[in-house]
């Protein structure tokens, strides 16, 4: 009984792992997509950040190479990403009892188109938003970079799960 339980097993595991459709990083990628195009993200945002649009761009590159079989290619990926980044803000949260800002929040907001070759009902163009609080008692220039990465991060994520994880 045993020998026939982890049969089956292995058999469900072949049969997933060799379709292409399934991989370990959950990602659902068409098996025949071999390569990925990532361009520059084109900051647009009213509030400029100087390096966010090298950030985002070289984050986003790194978690498809690092999660994926996939090689980034300049140009004709078989999956497609650009984008801009629209917003890039900081407003006050939380108003303290003498009226003055006690909590600010970082917002970062990304248009993505991506487009997949092999499935093209996956295609999108979507706007992907996270923030972060703050205190208003720091400095934003001591924490902006920790802010940048943490929130590039957490964008990065809903890009990948939104274009092959389709979540």
């Amino acid at each position: 009984m045993m020998i026939k339980v982890n049969y089956t097993y292995f058999v469900i595991f072949l049969i997933l792992s060799s379709c292409g459709i399934y991989t370990f990083s959950g990602s659902s990628i068409p098996k025949d997509a071999q390569t990925i195009t990532i361009k520059s993200l084109k900051n647009i945002a009213l509030n400029k950040q100087p390096t966010l649009s090298q950030v985002m761009t070289e984050k986003l590159k790194d978690f498809f190479v690092q999660r994926t079989n996939l090689t980034f290619v300049e140009e004709d990926g078989d999956l497609f990403f650009s984008g801009n980044i629209t917003k890039y803000e900081i407003k006050p949260m939380a108003i303290n009892s003498n009226q003055t800002a006690g909590q600010n929040r970082l917002k970062i907001e990304v248009k993505i188109v991506f487009k997949n070759k092999f499935q093209a009902s996956n295609n999108f163009e979507q706007n992907f938003i996270r923030y972060q609080d703050f205190s208003s008692e720091t400095n934003l220039i001591d924490i902006e970079d920790d802010l940048i990465e943490e929130i590039s991060k957490q964008l990065v994520e809903d890009i990948f799960n939104k274009s092959v994880v389709n979540w």
